[in-house]
């Protein structure tokens, strides 16, 4: 597979060019309280040392996969108001000038959610985003990012076809407590590459064969603790 295949193009209008914060490669964006967090914790439970989440490789490879895509200025929210300063040059093509929209409340009717005093909020994205041909791009909450004050909603966008316009990207502002600056480069979205294609599933009960291989690797992996990380991580 050629390396063009594996690229994803982020495109903005000229006059912003150098004026956004960037899209990165989502193992470039962790957070600090995971960089910060220690490899190991006493559990009171097991009265013992255990392996924290910073030792767990499928919970750091999702963080790390795909890109995030960061929050365009920063924004100062006080007393339920959201404001923020973002001094955009005009170009030749229009484009929003504010970090954020607002859905009516109706769009998410049905939903849990609905409410009829607030509103579900919309992170407004200036980067066009194309995948490589026959790749759709799967767009959620940046991954174990729980600190966040919102919660992205996920959504699928064929971008190897919808590749000329901005996608936005609606978010449940949780934490109605928050007070104070999110600021510019916070990512808003994580957007992971996700090949087209058709599947079906197979279902069946455990062979004698699939079950002595389960009781060998449970085994095993009571001896080594590390080995899905050094046998299985690809």
């Amino acid at each position: 597979m050629s390396e063009d295949k594996l690229t994803i193009k982020f495109r903005c209008p000229q006059a912003l060019e150098g004026l956004l914060p960037i899209p990165v490669p989502a193992s470039l964006g962790l957070p600090g309280w995971l960089k910060a967090m220690p490899t190991k914790a006493f559990s009171a439970l097991n009265l013992q040392e255990e392996q924290t989440v910073k030792r767990c490789p499928p919970f750091v490879d999702a963080m790390t996969n795909g890109f995030l895509i960061p929050l365009i200025c920063d924004l100062r929210v006080e007393d339920g108001q959201i404001t923020w300063d973002n001094d955009l040059p005009t170009g030749e093509i229009n484009f929003p000038r504010s970090p954020i929209s607002f859905h009516d409340p109706g769009q998410v009717t049905g939903t849990p959610l609905f409410d009829d005093d607030r509103f579900v909020v919309k992170f407004h994205n200036l980067w066009t985003i194309e995948a490589p041909a026959g790749y759709a791009l799967y767009f959620t909450h940046p991954i174990n990012r729980f600190d966040l004050p919102f919660t992205t909603l996920s959504g699928l966008v064929d971008c190897d076809r919808y590749v000329d316009n901005w996608i936005h990207f609606p978010a449940n502002w949780h934490d109605t407590n928050f007070h104070g600056v999110l600021p510019k480069g916070t990512p808003i979205a994580q957007c992971i590459p996700v090949r087209r294609e058709s599947w079906t599933s197979e279902v069946s009960a455990f062979t004698a064969e699939d079950t002595r291989r389960m009781h060998e690797l449970q085994d095993a992996l009571r001896r080594e603790p590390d080995l899905y990380r050094r046998q299985f991580r690809a």
